[in-house]
């Protein structure tokens, strides 16, 4: 997904439990209760705004938003989805019951999984929009799955992610086919490779990415980390390979690009060859908005990288919760999906069954180009599950304690 910092230090405080105000569960109207009811609200979505391209197709969803259902849609820009969980929670502990200052929300994983334990969150309200029916929960298991947190109707799957390198193909004429791989060809490039520093989503992802290859049980990560001695022996292959990988790295491995956008400029300005990406067609994507080099190109290691789904909810205290609803239907049309999918808008895979859909609404995704720079599907190999998200915030604390200086 898209920047995600742990919430982990309100839980480990005891700050959501804390809460002085327990949220009574809202009623749930029925979707044409909610349609009607939407006329005239607004919708303050909080959503990652560093991607013009995905900014850009929001302010598209805005647009349409108000010419059919008279609904303004606000784009909250967050550089950290755990800041408008924050918001959230201390509009609970307020006493900030019905008005709160979030709709919508941007969000999986830990945040996800921090906001439904501590009863944040609206619903369930993702079985009353229509589109849910369109959505492949059978072949896209993680679109009701969320890192092994089941969703229970309580955020709506959005789009499909899955862990990627893109590179320059006028650089590498041979692509690395697992982390081995990878840290010998970095060693024989020196300063040619890069990763954004965790807690930025992209560099966790590649943490994780290495971790379920590197570990020696790998189911292990499908369950909350239950011990500190469990933790530091499943994880010290992972830190015996980055101590041996960051001499090799871009600056030496002694700064660290802040986000995914950084690395990619690095690679667009021929500072690095490869650069990491979470959608498949972000690269051809970032070559139509000039953004990297025609010679960009999209490899994956064959024997799988991490797949997951974004998503979107409504916290428990959204003031337009109808209008809200009626966003999120819209997000998951087969209009809004073949949209988002478009690599000259933003290259976001659809979370939707293409064989549900009406010859007319698959037409508009067979008339999607796939892009000079994305892998066909059946390249894309393996789907890999994302670790619990107890993992992503301790590999996080660990990595800051070992590298940040």
């Amino acid at each position: 997904m898209f920047p995600l910092r742990s919430i982990a230090l309100l839980l480990g405080c005891g700050l959501l439990a804390a809460s002085p105000l327990a949220a009574e569960p809202r009623a749930v109207p029925r979707f044409d209760e909610a349609m009607t009811a939407a006329q005239g609200q607004t919708v303050y979505f909080n959503a990652w705004g560093g991607d013009e391209r995905i900014n850009a197709y929001l302010d598209w969803v805005g647009a349409q938003m108000d010419a059919r259902h008279g609904i303004t849609l606000v784009h909250v820009k967050l550089s950290d989805t755990a800041d408008a969980v924050a918001r959230v929670l201390a509009e609970r502990a307020a006493g900030n019951l019905e008005a709160g200052s979030v709709d919508l929300i941007w969000i999986n994983g830990e945040n996800f999984a921090a906001m439904k334990e501590a009863d944040l969150l609206f619903g369930p309200f993702v079985p009353e929009l229509p589109n849910f029916a369109l959505v492949d929960t059978e072949r896209k298991p993680t679109t009701v799955i969320d890192f092994t947190v089941p969703t229970d109707g309580l955020e709506a799957p959005w789009g499909m992610a899955k862990f990627n390198f893109i590179y320059d193909s006028d650089r590498i004429s041979a692509t690395p086919a697992n982390a081995g791989e990878l840290a010998d060809w970095a060693a024989s490039q020196p300063g040619r490779f890069t990763y954004p520093a965790p807690p930025d989503f992209m560099g966790s992802t590649f943490l994780k990415q290495l971790l379920i290859e590197l570990t020696e049980d790998a189911d292990l990560l499908q369950r909350p980390v239950e011990s500190d001695d469990l933790f530091a022996q499943a994880t010290a292959p992972l830190w015996s390979y980055l101590d041996g990988l960051h001499p090799h790295l871009w600056r030496s491995g002694q700064a660290f690009p802040t986000n995914g956008p950084a690395q990619r400029r690095l690679l667009d300005d021929g500072e690095v060859d490869m650069a990491l990406s979470f959608h498949p067609g972000e690269a051809s994507s970032l070559i139509v908005a000039g953004q990297l080099p025609d010679s960009a190109r999209t490899f994956v290691f064959p024997e799988g990288t991490i797949g997951n789904t974004h998503f979107v909810a409504i916290p428990f205290n959204a003031r337009s919760p109808e209008a809200a609803m009626v966003v999120t239907n819209f997000l998951m049309s087969p209009e809004a999906q073949a949209e988002k999918q478009n690599p000259e808008i933003w290259g976001d895979d659809t979370v939707l069954a293409l064989d549900r859909l009406s010859d007319e609404a698959r037409a508009l995704f067979e008339a999607v180009p796939r892009g000079v720079a994305t892998l066909a599907p059946e390249a894309l190999g393996p789907v890999l599950l994302e670790p619990h998200p107890t993992w992503m915030t301790a590999l996080e604390d660990d990595w800051r304690r070992r590298y940040l200086r």
